[in-house]
């Protein structure tokens, strides 16, 4: 290797250095994901002796707070999840599977931001001009305000930033971003790192607003350093099944709002159009008068989604039962299986069970937990549930039904779509007598463990 340079170990999956090679990352556990790549000591010299020695510390209170305004997108959903729209000078990434329609969203919001007299710059690093021309006739109309540029070269987008000034960059995508003072691929870990420092220095000394485009990984998580994460403001994940209809905006970092809001999506051939109402559009093709259905009640944040929870329970032929669980945890249906043959003593030890959130939507509240339970219940009595019932709960292992967050704003939403029965745990009961008058016409049953819940919905 030449004079002045050496070399070290990246872990390509969390970004752990090494100097030298290992077979398991000790940072994520992972095998062989160890790459090579060179570092300039001089570079590196000259980076430990720069800085300036004018710098000051600022009490607390000598700074003075501006409330910003923010810039909608003309996507409400999008603006929520952001926190109430887009913060100047932010740095935003979002990722998702290939397909799923991330160029596709920040499109519609380059669109709605030009249509404002906004000065949108969209670079992409993986598309040329008239692909994108072919998606942006599907769109609809652009103004003049929006300009695009195919470059990969990082020191050529920072020149052409400076002269055009926008107030809006797009980046599509990071792993084809590359700076000419590293010396390693576009989509290295040492890439990433310096295209992404370069990029928030854009944002952050500019007071322009970058979005950046990231890879996932099969596991689902952003490709490259998990210092890509830490360094942006706002991480998006884009979720669903690209071969289904609707698509998930979820916040999973949010420096300017809270991360526990979604987006809801359904694609069509114009874009990606939002669904003002998720819990109809979930609740959609519910069967009738069939068992193992229940509707169930999650929240995402401040909004309540009411979902369909599936249940079959049928005698298994095989030595071990197999147990299924889609758009759920597999071990907590496991674990309230368990506490239905401990609590209930119903012979769940020879079947198997399957579990299934319908619609393809993945939730993990413990609040579903009481839907699980009457839907296994429902399957394994064969017993229909009224299809006008509504119940969430937590469920412990002693078998009682325990409280959950935001019970009004739940029934609330029950009331809304038209459902006359509302089962809850009973410590509930208390926190919706605030909104009793908003709720004629929906009964109100409250209870203490799952054989309460059961006797009644099983009658």
């Amino acid at each position: 290797m030449a004079k002045g340079k050496a070399s070290v170990y990246f872990c390509q999956n969390c970004g752990y250095e090494s100097a030298k090679w290992m077979g398991q990352c000790p940072g994520c556990k992972e095998w062989n994901t160890f790459v090579e790549e060179p570092v300039d000591q001089r570079t590196v010299g000259k980076a430990k002796s720069a800085g300036s020695a004018s710098a000051q510390a600022v009490p607390l209170s000598a700074i003075e707070m501006t409330q910003e305004k923010r810039l909608t997108t003309d996507l409400a959903e999008l603006d929520r999840v952001l926190g109430g729209g887009i913060v100047r000078g932010s740095l935003v990434l979002v990722g998702g599977d290939p397909g799923i329609g991330k160029s596709t969203l920040l499109l519609q919001v380059c669109r709605n931001l030009s249509m404002q007299n906004i000065r949108v710059l969209y670079i992409s690093g993986e598309e040329s001009l008239q692909q994108i021309k072919l998606r942006a006739e599907r769109i609809g109309v652009f103004s003049e305000s929006l300009t695009l540029l195919c470059e990969t070269n990082l020191e050529t987008i920072q020149k052409v930033i400076d002269r055009e000034k926008p107030q809006i960059v797009m980046i599509d995508s990071i792993q084809t971003m590359y700076s000419e003072h590293v010396s390693s691929a576009p989509g290295s870990v040492s890439q990433v790192r310096e295209s992404t420092g370069i990029l928030m220095q854009i944002a952050k000394g500019g007071g322009i607003t970058v979005f950046i485009v990231g890879h996932v990984t099969k596991e689902g998580v952003v490709a490259g350093p998990r210092v890509l994460e830490h360094m942006v403001d706002t991480v998006l994940y884009f979720e669903g099944d690209r071969h289904a209809a609707y698509r998930i905006l979820r916040g999973v970092k949010n420096r300017f709002g809270s991360t526990n809001e979604i987006g809801v999506f359904e694609m069509r051939q114009e874009g990606l159009i939002e669904v003002e109402n998720p819990s109809e559009y979930m609740l959609s093709g519910k069967p009738e008068g069939a068992s193992g259905s229940v509707v169930a009640c999650s929240m995402e944040g401040t909004r309540p989604i009411l979902l369909e929870v599936q249940a079959l329970v049928c005698h298994s032929n095989l030595g071990v039962p197999r147990r299924t669980a889609a758009g759920t945890d597999y071990n907590r249906v496991n674990l309230l299986m368990a506490v239905l043959e401990k609590r209930l003593g119903l012979s769940l030890g020879s079947c198997d069970a399957y579990v299934n959130i319908a619609g393809g939507i993945r939730m993990n509240e413990p609040a579903i937990d009481l839907g699980i339970v009457l839907a296994v219940i429902s399957s394994y009595k064969d017993r229909a549930i009224d299809e006008k019932t509504l119940c969430f709960g937590e469920v412990g292992l002693s078998g009682e039904v325990r409280a959950v967050s935001m019970a009004e704003q739940r029934v609330l939403e029950a009331k809304k779509l038209g459902f006359d029965t509302c089962i809850l745990p009973s410590v509930c009961l208390d926190a919706v007598k605030g909104v009793k008058n908003e709720l004629k016409g929906i009964r109100l049953v409250g209870v203490r463990t799952v054989r309460d819940a059961m006797d009644f919905v099983i009658n």
